[in-house]
Formats: C-alpha cells, structure tokens, sequence
C-alpha cells in the first residue's frame, strides 16, 4: 500500500513539474524567443530600406499589353518576409512591432501578420493586420485598450501612415470573415477607402471569438519630414 501511495505521490510531483515547466514555456520562453525574432525582423528592413527597398516583390507587365514596370513599383509582398514597421501609442511610446506577409502561425511567432489578399498599405481597400494576444511577445495583450481616435502609425521606410481608429474593439467569432472585406459592413464604412482591421484572438488565453477595430487613412507623410504627430511626445 505504502508503494503504491509512493507511486502515486511522485507521479503528481512529476506531473506538477511538467505543467509549471510548460507554464513557463509559454508565458517567458515564447516571449523571450519572439521579442528576438522581431527585433531581427526589423533589422531586415532596416537593411533593405537602406538599400532603397520597401519589402515588395515587383510585378511583372501583363502579357500582350507591352506596358513597362518600375522594378521597385509597388507588388505583392513577399510571403513570410517583413514590410512595415507598426506603432500604437496606445499601447505604449515603445511599442512598436514587424508586420509581415500572411498569418500563419510560423509568420505570427516573428510579428505581426498581414492577411493575404487584403489591400497593400496606404491603399484604397482594407488593408488587415492580426495578431497574437498572448504568447510570442504578446503583441495585442492590451488590445481592448484602444479607443476611437487612437492612431496606429505604419511606416514602410519610405512613408509614415497615420491610421485614426473609429470603431472597436468589437467582439465577433472566427468564422466572421467579413471584418476584413474592402468594406467591412459592420465597421459603420458604407463605400469604398483606405481602411485598416487589426485582429486578435479573445478572451486572453483563449481563442474561441475574435477582437476587432476598424481605422482610416488619417495621412501620410515622407520619412524624410520626421516622425509623425502622433508619435512625438
């Protein structure tokens, strides 16, 4: 009997460890790991915008029209490659994160994610962003904080975007894919503009709804006319 209340004692104990080593696995090691895995993503396009660079791949002219591209006119993004860099001074003058080409998880680990097939930044349409609320770097942990009329600052190392936010967070499920739709229906916008969606996982740790916000294209400027207003303090 005492063996088998011996077996069970050091059974928990072996339990108990395990689930605090994953517990610290997921609230510091992912966190540690992605903060490295952006600050090297921003040092990417701190070096392609050095060399002229904004993070797109050319396109190619259509065949038959005999129409000439720029080979650094504006393209589709590079899958899983960073763009832009994001500032919310909501969320703290320090915040500030990589946004790059798609969602999926391996892309989300390194910042933030761009939904394919959305608008290009500072273009007319929806230009959808997500990120994670919690773990890797807990990139929209404060998420509910924001307000309408906060800014969300991009700058894609040649222009600053300063986005107003006029609706959110708003709650809806996964499946709503609608919230990302040139003309969100239930952002309050009723024809077509320069939008942005953030998305993020809710409640906190878990991930059965969707938080949502909805912004426009407030202005724009070039990096070499300084820091926007919204960031300066």
């Amino acid at each position: 009997m005492r063996v088998v209340v011996r077996t069970i004692s050091e059974l928990c104990i072996t339990v108990g460890t395990l689930i605090v080593l994953f517990v610290v696995y997921v609230l510091f090691w992912t966190g540690v790991k992605a903060d490295s895995a952006m600050d090297h993503q921003i040092d990417v396009l701190q070096k392609q915008w050095s060399k002229g660079s904004v993070g797109q791949e050319s396109k190619a002219p259509a065949e038959g029209t005999g129409a000439t591209e720029s080979p650094n006119a504006p393209g589709p993004y590079k899958y899983g490659g960073p763009f832009a860099v994001m500032y919310i001074p909501r969320l703290g003058f320090t915040w500030n994160k990589p946004v790059l080409e798609g969602t999926a998880t391996g892309v989300l680990k390194k910042g933030l994610g761009h939904y394919r097939g959305t608008a290009q930044l500072g273009q007319t349409g929806n230009f959808s962003v997500a990120g994670h609320r919690r773990t890797y770097g807990d990139p929209f942990k404060d998420f509910p904080k924001l307000r309408r009329g906060d800014a969300v600052v991009l700058t894609d190392g040649t222009t600053w975007f300063t986005y107003r936010i006029d609706k959110g967070p708003y709650k809806t499920v996964p499946s709503d894919i609608e919230v990302i739709d040139p003309v969100p229906r239930k952002s309050g916008y009723t024809r077509p503009g320069r939008y942005l969606t953030l998305t993020t996982c809710d409640p906190e740790w878990g991930h059965s709804h969707r938080l949502i916000v909805w912004a426009h294209l407030d202005s724009t400027q070039p990096v070499e006319a300084g820091k926007p207003g919204a960031l300066r303090r």
